[in-house]
């Protein structure tokens, strides 16, 4: 039996700690400091450990024994975390966005021997996988564009949005400065920035605007144009924006009748509560990948990398489309097929023949569907 910790109960980390415990030569940990997420997975074939995963000595204590462990936490505990299971000499599978660079910690996981796949979700993570794939096509990337998002089938207003992760994650994306790529220099943009509109077979129309998602590639993947977009239902930005401007995502505490209180502390529990995603409601995930770039000969090629995706088997397809691709790279380590050295978004793991068709198979065999296709183009 292989043994994988789970550091992380939320909606996600629980549905990979089900996903992983499943396997029949698996033997899975899952370890949350909440007991109602350890709940969540009641009956289930694992061991539930509570413990306080902002702990190094408890973190290294539960990854101890494991052939694998997978980082499920909020952003603000994950690069610590990813530390500690480094210097643990653990493979990590990594969904916990932290705000820090992971690829920081690149030195410290080849000294260890340690793989470490980051950003392992749905983007960043399969988006990063698809550009890797473009970009292996090509001898020269121009142009990368990224758009995705997550959301309610059912539209409710004021918002019509569901979170099925931290809303503390999901403010972070609408207050941190985009990082884009223009003319091959990097650059910042507000986040909710360069709205545009885009029609959704199946959907309908939905919008887009920056957000800081590129992570890895602004590094790993030269390109003369780069930039990422979270996909909402018209009018999400535009309230995002105003909430915002308002002082609605302000971490400063401000005098309240007596009381010192965070405005976005505030903001964060009452919009944790209107996004709840309500029982038996169905949503979905879609994403697009459009790459273009020149071969060896000059010529035009373009990539383009598609997923439609829905709430299945009752897991919510947010949690399908980030945390199936975490257990995944998680199943992969655990059993030695996927060991480079080093931090390894999924953009590097798409140059490697052999993991790719690997990973690929395993996201299959979850259930998950998407297209791709090439165009070329004369010069």
């Amino acid at each position: 039996m292989k043994k994988i910790a789970v550091l992380g109960c939320g909606l996600v980390g629980a549905a990979i700690a089900r996903d992983l415990s499943r396997e029949p030569d698996f033997e899975v940990t899952a370890a949350d400091s909440h007991p109602e997420a350890l709940g969540r997975l009641r009956g289930e074939r694992l061991r539930a450990v509570e413990a306080d995963l902002s702990s190094a000595s408890a973190i290294a204590r539960i990854v101890e024994g494991a052939d694998a462990v997978v980082g499920a936490l909020p952003g603000r505990l994950g690069f610590a975390m990813l530390e500690t299971v480094v210097r643990a000499g653990k493979p990590i599978s990594d969904i916990s966005f932290s705000p820090e660079d992971p690829l920081h910690l690149d030195d410290l996981a080849r000294g260890k021997g340690v793989t470490a796949v980051v950003d392992c979700g749905v983007s960043p993570g399969l988006s990063n996988f698809a550009v890797g794939r473009a970009a292996a096509g090509v001898a020269t990337v121009e142009e990368v564009t990224i758009r995705v998002g997550g959301l309610p089938r059912d539209r409710r207003r004021p918002f019509e949005y569901a979170v099925v992760f931290s809303p503390t994650d999901v403010l972070e994306e609408y207050t941190r400065p985009a990082r884009i790529v223009e003319e091959g220099q990097v650059v910042t943009r507000p986040a909710l920035s360069e709205v545009e509109t885009l029609e959704v077979p199946g959907v309908g129309t939905m919008e887009g605007f920056l957000t800081d998602g590129l992570r890895t590639l602004l590094a790993t993947i030269p390109a003369r144009s780069m930039k990422e977009k979270t996909l909402r239902y018209p009018g999400h930005a535009d309230a995002m924006r105003s909430l915002r401007e308002s002082g609605f995502f302000d971490a400063e505490p401000i005098d309240a009748g007596g009381v010192r209180v965070s405005p976005r502390a505030v903001t964060e529990n009452l919009l944790g509560r209107a996004w709840k995603l309500g029982d038996g409601e169905e949503e979905i995930t879609f994403m697009a990948v459009d790459v273009a770039g020149r071969d060896s000969s000059g010529s035009l090629r373009r990539y383009r990398f598609e997923l439609l995706d829905r709430t299945a088997g009752g897991v919510t397809s947010m949690a399908r489309t980030t945390g199936f691709p975490c257990s995944a790279a998680a199943a992969m380590l655990a059993r030695g097929e996927y060991r480079e050295p080093g931090i390894q978004p999924l953009e590097k793991m798409a140059a490697d023949p052999f993991a790719s068709a690997r990973f690929l198979d395993s996201l299959r065999s979850r259930g998950l569907v998407w297209t791709e296709r090439w165009e070329d183009k004369s010069r």
